[in-house]
């Protein structure tokens, strides 16, 4: 028997058991909650969303041999790692057994322990890929690319560099929340083409230096604009003065783009902003939220419906789920799930079930199965538990014999946190350590922090390669730039790192007519990721006097708005 909830007419306060914080669960929480059988939570809303995104690696990359065929490869799992790593085309074909691997429940041990050791035999696939991948070996957790490099968490793209989370887009580079972008660099949350060194900016066309434009074309260092053109810092110009001014700013050279991006910054902030970033909503609470209704706590997301603590879902639709990050895609009535999407329905505790995925349990990587729990690196199993076969009545009879254990015999790691049926996975069944994860980018710790909490840390490997050039010596100009450029081993003006320039980059460059970038592709996505609101939320009092609920923390420089006053003060 499952732990009986209170009552969904009633709300309760709770402490987390991991930040010791006091967190609500509301009535219609528990209604959730009740709909799909699971018990309340135990941990509060972020610390929920940390543990997911620990078990995920977007772009820690390394090279290791694959373990069926011997080959080279690139993946996400570090070569000293004792699992079994097989290169994904291998993983994908029927050249192994997938249920030689089974396990025997073992009702005197606990489940978890169980996992684990299916977790260490199991093979798992270099990288998370999908559909038609060609010519791009550097990519993970995306699906039908071509001609891609450095690419994550994205899907449907053609040579698109150093970027992530985003859809449906071509010759674009370093851009981070994107859809249908062509001929775009460093760009954060847009969407059209042409656009470049600008932020917020939707369905608009050769647009410079700006943030928040909707509609513009030919526009310059604007803010706020909408279905403006030859505008430069927000002043209407002619086009033929536009024309002229736009050519004097010299963006072919380094030195120009470093003060134009100051200059635009600065003037940025005179304006204030809507107290979150998002089109086309109803009845919505977070931050970077499109064309969603009924979505609350929810954070970079498109296409989300009656749903609640929802991140990173970059496929239409998401409905009736809680606790969900990252993707969708018909995503329906799931929980507390990391990488799940493609038509999947009914899942709970899982990382990596998509493609048509039903009623999925502590499960990873368990593509097109059905009714399977605590399964690992399956493919369209049906009845499984611990990868063993089982008849249906013979499946539903031991997984509420587990469940039942689950309460019975929890899972205590070192810190004291208990974890049951109705919790995610424990932190010690992460495949990565703390820094490799994808928990790294949105909720940062250094070292000392991250041991404190009782996870792992990695240590960085040395550099392995000794700059020839360093980026300060790199042409201010791309027309002094030579092809010789391909051979030079570049240190990074930040972290020191050796990175070099490839062929499509440098042809983007030339194409774009904008300078050699002088930091590492990494450097260059932690900027961008500076950029954004993390992902929680502050009761604020706006500009003109209304409460709300915004990711802009109290201590950030931009002046908030309501809704209602941003949409009068708009042009």
């Amino acid at each position: 028997m499952q732990p009986e909830n209170p009552s969904i007419n009633s709300e309760q306060a709770k402490q987390c058991q991991n930040c010791k914080q006091d967190f609500t669960i509301e009535s219609e929480d528990f209604a959730f909650y009740e709909k799909i059988q699971v018990p309340a939570p135990t941990f509060c809303p972020e610390c929920r969303m940390v543990r997911r995104m620990m078990v995920r690696n977007e772009h820690t990359l390394y090279k290791r041999k694959c373990d069926m065929t011997g080959q080279d490869m690139v993946t996400i799992f570090a070569p000293e790692k004792p699992i079994r790593v097989f290169h994904r085309k291998v993983w994908w074909g029927d050249d192994w057994n997938q249920y030689e691997y089974g396990l025997e429940y073992d009702s005197s041990r606990n489940f978890f322990e169980q996992f684990r050791e299916l977790q260490m035999k199991t093979p798992w696939p270099n990288l998370i890929v999908g559909g038609d991948i060609v010519n791009s070996e550097y990519i993970n957790h995306a699906g039908s690319c071509r001609d891609c490099y450095l690419l994550f968490n994205a899907d449907f793209c053609e040579n698109v560099l150093y970027s992530a989370t985003g859809t449906h887009s071509r010759d674009t580079m370093d851009v981070l929340f994107f859809n249908r972008m062509e001929l775009c660099y460093e760009v954060v949350d847009g969407n059209g083409t042409g656009i470049c060194y600008s932020e917020n900016c939707d369905e608009c066309l050769n647009v410079y230096f700006s943030k928040d434009c909707v509609g513009c074309s030919n526009c310059f260092g604007c803010v706020g604009l909408r279905k403006k053109q030859y505008c430069m810092w927000n002043e209407q110009l002619t086009k033929e003065d536009y024309e002229k001014r736009f050519t004097g700013y010299e963006l072919h050279k380094h030195s120009s783009i470093s003060t134009l991006r100051k200059r635009a910054y600065e003037f940025w902030l005179t304006f204030p902003v809507k107290y979150y970033h998002g089109r086309q909503n109803v009845n919505v609470t977070g931050d970077y939220l499109y064309y969603s209704k009924n979505a609350r706590d929810s954070f970079y997301a498109v296409y989300l419906e009656d749903s609640r603590f929802c991140s990173f879902m970059t496929g239409a639709t998401t409905k009736d789920c809680y606790d969900i990050s990252e993707w969708g895609l018909g995503l329906e009535l799931s929980y507390e799930s990391v990488t799940v999407g493609d038509q999947t329905n009914g899942a709970k505790f899982c990382y990596g079930s998509w493609s048509g995925a039903q009623n999925t349990e502590y499960c990873m990587m368990t593509p097109g199965s059905h009714n399977c729990f605590g399964c690992c690196n399956m493919k369209k199993a049906e009845y499984c538990i611990l990868n063993k076969q089982y008849t249906k009545e013979e499946y539903e009879k031991l997984r509420a014999q587990i469940i039942q254990d689950m309460t019975k015999n929890p899972y205590v790691d070192a810190q004291g946190r208990v974890f049951m049926y109705g919790e995610f996975f424990p932190y010690d069944l992460s495949m990565f350590d703390y820094n490799e994860s994808w928990a790294m980018d949105y909720f940062p710790l250094n070292e000392a922090e991250v041991k404190s909490k009782g996870f792992r840390w990695r240590q960085d490997e040395t550099n392995k390669h000794t700059p020839t050039l360093l980026a300060r010596d790199v042409p201010d100009s791309i027309h002094d730039i030579q092809d010789s450029i391909l051979k030079e081993i570049i240190g990074c003006s930040d972290c020191g790192k050796a990175y070099r320039i490839v062929v499509a980059e440098l042809q983007l460059l030339r194409r774009f007519g904008f300078p050699i970038p002088q930091k590492c592709s990494h450097c260059r996505y932690k900027d961008r990721l500076l950029r954004i609101n993390s992902p929680r939320l502050y009761k604020r009092i706006t500009e003109d006097g209304k409460e709300v609920m915004t990711a802009y923390a109290p201590l950030k420089p931009e002046k908030i708005l309501s809704e209602e006053a941003y949409q009068k003060l708009i042009m």
